[in-house]
């Protein structure tokens, strides 16, 4: 069974189409790349599949039940996150207390055992600490962890997004652009913490992205929109040779091959 399944989905915005008709199954384990030129789609896909839009036809279905229109707070309980840009980060807290926000946003204990300080209120707080410090260490940010995040390089601000998105223990992980803007040796870095988010910690990523070398690199599985449509879907060698992915991208595949 697919962890992830879209089935026929449509969203309209009055008269026009932003997703038309999209079937896709992710399976557990996978980095799925979802990629298409600007204007095709692709952050419309994402806000219906995290609850943020509901479709205006289709179903969306996780572990093989359906979601289809759950608010985005109900898919995060379920294990789904999805990453914003750097909309998410607290510019004016450390690492540290960023990444322990989140983790007190999805804690269990509720408002009066906070207020009380009871002694299992204590414990959760003392693993939430642990915790923080090890998601930190495990992005790369190890040693900057008192770090203003406003203060921080984009890159690292980068990674501090995939930290907050760790905090409620993903086993689906949605990416939006996460090397959008990144030099060269910071592609590098990204690329190998979201292999690493799939092998050490199995979580099943999706990802929208317009560098196509770091897709090709890190994805089994791609799909390609473009105007709401999905045109191609398979492995890196079948999309890099469609011609109709080809000629969406006006020849950007034998430039990079290049």
């Amino acid at each position: 069974m697919a962890l992830l399944e879209a089935s026929g989905l449509t969203h309209r915005f009055g008269g026009l189409v932003a997703v038309n008709d999209v079937t896709l199954s992710v399976e557990a384990g996978e980095i799925r790349g979802l990629i298409g030129p600007n204007g095709a789609g692709k952050t419309t896909l994402f806000n219906v599949l995290t609850g943020v839009l509901r479709p205006t036809e289709g179903r969306v279905r996780f572990e093989g039940t359906d979601i289809t229109g759950e608010p985005t707070h109900r898919l995060v309980r379920r294990g789904i996150v999805r990453t914003y840009q750097l909309s998410q980060l607290f510019a004016g807290f450390t690492v540290f207390r960023n990444v322990l926000s989140a983790l007190h946003v999805h804690a269990r204990s509720g408002f009066w055992a906070g207020l009380l300080e009871t002694p299992g209120t204590r414990r959760q707080n003392d693993a939430q600490r642990e915790r923080a410090l090890e998601i930190i260490r495990f992005v790369g940010l190890g040693g900057r962890e008192e770090n203003i995040a406003g203060s921080l390089s984009h890159g690292h601000k980068r990674l501090l997004q995939i930290a907050v998105g760790l905090a409620p223990s993903p086993r689906l992980l949605l990416l939006d652009e996460p090397v959008a803007g990144l030099l060269h040796e910071d592609v590098d870095r990204m690329m190998a913490l979201v292999q690493s988010l799939r092998d050490l910690q199995g979580i099943t990523i999706v990802l929208v992205e317009h560098n196509m070398q770091a897709v090709m690199r890190v994805c089994q599985h791609i799909t390609v929109l473009q105007f709401g449509s999905v045109i191609a879907d398979g492995s890196p060698a079948a999309i890099a040779s469609d011609p109709k992915v080809i000629e969406a991208y006006l020849g950007v595949f034998e430039n990079d091959a290049a």
